[in-house]
């Protein structure tokens, strides 16, 4: 055979070691991925050419809420059967996670007052407090509140999500649940409190973590309070970084959803999630 004869299967610029680019219908990527579907979902509202940045960064954040929200639930059920090292592993899975979602605020960081001002109206009333992905992570950390489904009452599947996941124990809920059962001293109103309502810290539960903390650095519970202080670190971290990209482009005006914008993520941005954590190492 000569080097213009074709073997069989072979397009004419396609050698025997080249991918197959040949398919019947879409390619195989596309039927994993959609990536047709998600690149067609950016529908713009405005003439300015800084509203698709805005609009793509917004999705990907939504795309990595999920990602997160998957990554909690999986290590929420791992402690509900005292699996440790699958809690674990998927706690730093997340942590990596988190850090691409928190670099999805470097495109927005950088706009000045005037650039987004240019397409804020066409966000109408729509605000990122309304999404229900970044809820659903809210309510996984302890942050819980009903009145946070209100928005969603229109859109049913949506709400039921939600409320499940509001009336289910937190990542932090179970964590707790867990030293209990390896027999440290967790108080009973903690361990039967409402989990429909928002975690509030414990001088008991700050105990528990100093005693562990106190202990063996090695033990899985240890390397478990790391992964979880990670994880708040890196939410803390979310919600400074929400705090300046805010501030920088629109100083402290009203936000778009009709919060206090700079003053309510001013508030939020002091709170730690998983708080005895934090203050038991005072202790130690």
């Amino acid at each position: 055979m000569n080097e213009t004869q074709q073997m069989p299967g072979e397009t004419p610029d396609q050698s025997p070691d080249s991918p197959n680019l040949d398919f019947a219908g879409s390619t195989p990527y596309e039927d994993y991925v959609k990536a047709d579907v998600l690149t067609h979902l950016q529908h713009l509202r405005s003439d300015d050419p800084g509203e698709m940045v805005f609009l793509v960064t917004t999705q990907v954040m939504e795309l990595w809420f999920t990602v997160i929200v998957h990554e909690w639930e999986t290590a929420a059920r791992a402690l509900r059967d005292d699996d440790v090292p699958t809690a674990v592993a998927a706690l730093k899975r997340s942590v990596r996670e988190l850090e691409a979602l928190n670099a999805s605020w470097k495109p927005l960081g950088q706009l000045t007052p005037g650039q987004f001002n240019s397409y804020r109206g066409s966000l109408g009333e729509g605000s990122g407090f309304q999404s229900a992905m970044y809820r659903r992570m809210e309510f996984l950390l302890g942050e819980k509140s009903a009145s946070m489904l209100v928005p969603h009452r229109g859109t049913p599947r949506v709400h039921a999500e939600l409320e499940k996941a509001l009336q289910e124990p937190s990542l932090y809920d179970e964590v707790l649940r867990l030293l209990a059962h390896r027999g440290y001293d967790v108080p009973a109103e903690v361990l039967g409190r409402d989990v429909a309502a928002k975690y509030e810290p414990s001088p008991r539960v700050e105990a528990v973590w100093t005693e562990l903390y106190s202990g063996d650095d090695s033990s899985d519970l240890a390397r478990l309070g790391e992964a979880l202080t990670d994880v708040a670190e890196l939410v803390w971290r979310w919600r400074n970084d929400h705090l300046v990209a805010t501030r920088r482009s629109m100083g402290a005006k009203t936000g778009t959803g009709g919060s206090a914008g700079v003053a309510w993520l001013e508030k939020r941005a002091t709170k730690h999630v998983f708080p005895e954590l934090w203050t038991a190492r005072s202790h130690v």
